[in-house]
């Protein structure tokens, strides 16, 4: 079993895996391969397993932790750590501490290590994805953290932060947050590299973890530019290595916690497979040199009648 290295929090002090089990499968659906890929993911050493309320695998998650600790796999959930996330029909003000208690009944647990709010935007309560147009509203930022603040405050949460957030959104959250985010979830990978958010995370104490750090292929936040770029086939074959293991140790060698999704079992290995090597500095550099772009626009919120009007807006800028 391999022993998953892990980062400390900077604001709080808690410790976060550095590999996480991703549970977004496309389309969202509850499948029983879920409860199953879950318990041989922590057969192989997985700690860290990120949900979401969106994905419907909360439950199939619980059901597996429960069978992990009647095989004897882990001795409690503590040793876990479990990430789920508030959707966009629950970023209003009533809706929080009812979604993340949901959440936790659909877990089987009392408590989540990390809670973080979705997006940057509100929809129309019982919305899911994909959504209308016209279900977009805006966010309330303020009266939404204070409700996820006070999550935290309650016992329900370790601890909170937020998935999609740009510099700019972050510098208004934290002009008006009490506890701040820990975690700033974004899009990362060879491709979309986010130098700039990176620093300004670095500077402010937001950990970043990265999804989608193989591209997300197959999905409508994905892009095959990673898995088919020609820079990162290059240097897998000179190192003896898959691109994933490629893209992994890339971004552990960045400081960042990363979440990857398969239900592969070989994959699944292979994807753990990245500690006791490095890049070369000549690796690193070619990587460095890989035109950048998003693979998740979020077109999907832009519209002309919303909060959003253009991609360069939920963005700003930074795409």
């Amino acid at each position: 079993m391999v022993k998953i290295p892990e980062a400390v929090l900077a604001s709080n002090g808690k410790t976060i895996p550095l590999v996480g089990f991703g549970m977004a499968e496309f389309p969202f659906s509850t499948s029983e391969d879920t409860k199953e890929s879950v318990l041989h993911a922590i057969t192989l050493g997985y700690r860290h397993f990120d949900t979401a309320s969106l994905y419907q695998s909360e439950q199939p998650l619980g059901e597996a932790i429960t069978e992990a600790l009647r095989l004897g796999l882990i001795k409690s959930s503590d040793e876990l750590f479990i990430t789920s996330k508030l959707w966009c029909s629950d970023a209003h003000r009533h809706l929080v501490i009812p979604a993340l208690q949901n959440t936790l009944r659909n877990l089987g647990l009392e408590y989540l290590d990390l809670y973080l709010v979705h997006f940057p935007g509100s929809l129309k309560p019982g919305s899911g994805f994909p959504f209308n147009k016209e279900d977009i509203v805006a966010m309330d930022y303020e009266t939404v953290w204070k409700e996820t603040e006070e999550c935290q405050k309650l016992g329900l949460t370790k601890s909170i932060g937020v998935s999609n957030f740009s510099c700019k959104k972050l510098e208004k959250l934290l002009a008006m947050a009490k506890i701040p985010p820990i975690v700033n979830q974004v899009e990362m990978n060879p491709v979309w590299q986010q130098k700039k958010l990176r620093e300004f995370c670095e500077v402010k104490g937001i950990h970043i973890s990265a999804y989608s750090p193989l591209g997300g292929k197959g999905t409508p936040w994905g892009t095959v530019r990673v898995m088919d770029s020609q820079v990162l086939k290059e240097i897998a074959t000179s190192r003896g290595k898959s691109i994933a293991q490629v893209c992994l140790r890339w971004a552990y060698e960045q400081g960042v916690s990363v979440i990857v999704k398969s239900y592969n079992k070989e994959r699944m290995k292979e994807n753990l497979e990245i500690f006791d090597w490095k890049l070369t500095a000549e690796d690193v550099h070619k990587i460095e040199q890989i035109p950048q772009g998003r693979g998740n626009p979020a077109e999907f919120f832009v519209t002309k009648e919303g909060p959003f009007k253009s991609i360069e807006e939920f963005w700003d800028g930074e795409i």
